[in-house]
């Protein structure tokens, strides 16, 4: 029986609308999440020491890799329940369902091992400062010990923003965020863990949101319930779920490789530098969450149109959320470069001067703030071009910043210049942004055409890039999706 549109329907009403709502709802779980990191910060750099926090940020471009990979695997796994859900394929999302879990699993066992394997040898490869080496080694070894919580919560999350519902996974991180702070204090300041503390309540705050969202899927969501028979591995769905998650996770891998590099061209300056910037990232990381919850959204909102094949509202969607974050970006820029040196200070100790930290602060967030618009436009792009079907194209957009931030990492580690060391993220932003727009603009008109040509042709439910079922996979679904348009109306 095809699925009864329950949640969010991204295939109709005003673009605009369903964007920015979907959008905001987001933004408040994604803030949330955010609160993981710099609760960790905070209570770290007021009750252990400016090393520690130094610690913790200098890891946080490995964190950015890891956890970015996975999540971006399976964000590509739930982009085929998008689509199969806007194709009213109920098999289809229920396969999905399974076979991403699976998936999942695998994910996790492979990423857990890699990364310990390899985590001394890669900070060292840093340049981490011996200074804070120790505290970086005990907070990213157990936050990667715990992948699979992050992993877990992540699938669940995607799959129930996949189908619309965006409010559930909101109230679920809420709730762990605040277990987090909670376990935060206990493990630093009760049991005094310093940094492994502070991890430890990450991801057993994360482990404790997949229980609720578990139960609400199987209690609440029918759509996304699967029976037993469903729970038999799909080989068609794997290769469908490998084809859009692999690309993803290269394209998180890629961007964050890149990240890694510039982490070393900061560690070549003294833990002082190091400390600022950690802080200051931390900062912006809450003021530029707009730019990676449009990702998320478009991922739905790109996800579902194509599985009803209009492209006239894929583009409305895109042009949307572009007009919105002119707004947002300038909004955020002014907000970070005036707020920061009034901001800065809840990130220390009372008895340290943040004073000195500021000169070190101040140029990073400036040159970054002029090109969020920038970034902006790499997560709308990357996730719309990925959600019609051609991830591994937009795995160019990968390299494209890889490299940016290559040029002037290495640059700036040859010179020994800061500005040109900060200005490695906006240039990235700037160069991927601009080629978004542009290998966008070609898939479109690709698509269009294609669809064109197989309508004329009788054809319209022939395979496509993402897809290797029709948007509704048979004659008596055809009338179930009819019955269930006309009990609607």
């Amino acid at each position: 029986m095809a699925p009864k549109r329950t949640d969010t329907d991204m295939t109709k009403g005003s673009p605009m609308s369903i964007i920015l709502k979907f959008t905001m709802t987001l933004l408040m779980g994604n803030i949330a999440q955010q609160l993981y990191n710099i609760v960790d910060t905070i209570i770290v750099g007021r009750y252990v020491n400016p090393q520690a926090l130094a610690a913790v940020g200098s890891t946080g471009t490995i964190m950015f890799l890891v956890m970015g990979t996975s999540n971006g695997m399976v964000t590509g796994f739930t982009v085929v329940t998008s689509q199969k859900y806007g194709a009213l394929d109920s098999k289809g999302i229920k396969a999905s369902v399974t076979n991403g879990f699976y998936l999942s699993l695998a994910v996790a066992a492979f990423l857990t091992t890699f990364s310990l394997l390899i985590m001394r040898p890669l900070l060292t490869w840093m340049n981490t400062p011996s200074d804070i080496f120790d505290y970086a080694y005990a907070y990213i070894t157990t936050i990667c010990s715990g992948i699979i919580c992050a992993i877990m919560y992540n699938l669940c999350a995607s799959l129930m923003r996949a189908i619309g519902n965006s409010k559930m996974p909101l109230i679920f991180l809420l709730c762990s965020a605040v277990t987090n702070v909670c376990l935060d204090l206990l493990f630093i300041i009760g049991f005094g863990l310093e940094t492994r503390g502070a991890a430890l309540a990450t991801v057993i705050s994360q482990g404790l949101a997949v229980i609720p969202c578990v139960i609400y899927i199987y209690t609440k969501m029918p759509t996304l319930r699967p029976s037993k028979e469903d729970w038999k591995p799909d080989s068609r769905t794997i290769r469908q779920q490998l084809r859009l998650g692999i690309p993803m996770a290269i394209q998180y891998g890629i961007t964050a490789s890149g990240t890694v590099i510039m982490q070393s061209a900061f560690n070549t300056f003294d833990s002082v530098a190091v400390t600022a910037i950690t802080a200051a990232s931390k900062f912006q990381g809450i003021i530029t969450q707009g730019m990676f919850t449009v990702g998320q959204t478009m991922s739905a909102y790109i996800g579902q149109n194509y599985g009803a094949r209009n492209m006239k509202r894929i583009r409305q969607g895109v042009s949307a959320a572009i007009k919105i974050f002119i707004v947002y970006s300038v909004i955020a820029a002014v907000f970070a470069i005036l707020s920061l040196r009034y901001l800065l200070w809840i990130f220390f100790d009372t008895e340290v001067d943040v004073s000195v930290y500021i000169p070190w602060a101040m140029p990073y967030i400036i040159e970054c703030a002029v090109c969020y618009f920038f970034l902006a436009l790499i997560f709308i792009y990357r996730n719309t071009i990925q959600s019609v079907g051609y991830a591994g194209i937009a795995t160019v957009l990968g390299f494209v910043e890889l490299g940016a931030r290559m040029i002037t990492s290495f640059y700036s580690i040859h010179v020994h210049n800061y500005y040109i060391a900060v200005a490695s993220d906006p240039f990235a932003w700037a160069m991927a942004g601009i080629a978004g727009v542009i290998i966008a603009s070609v898939i479109f008109k690709k698509i269009s055409r294609r669809w064109a040509a197989e309508e004329a042709a009788g054809n319209a439910g022939s395979d496509h890039p993402g897809s290797d079922v029709s948007p509704v996979s048979s004659v008596s679904e055809v009338s179930e999706v009819s019955e269930v348009n006309t009990s609607n109306s």
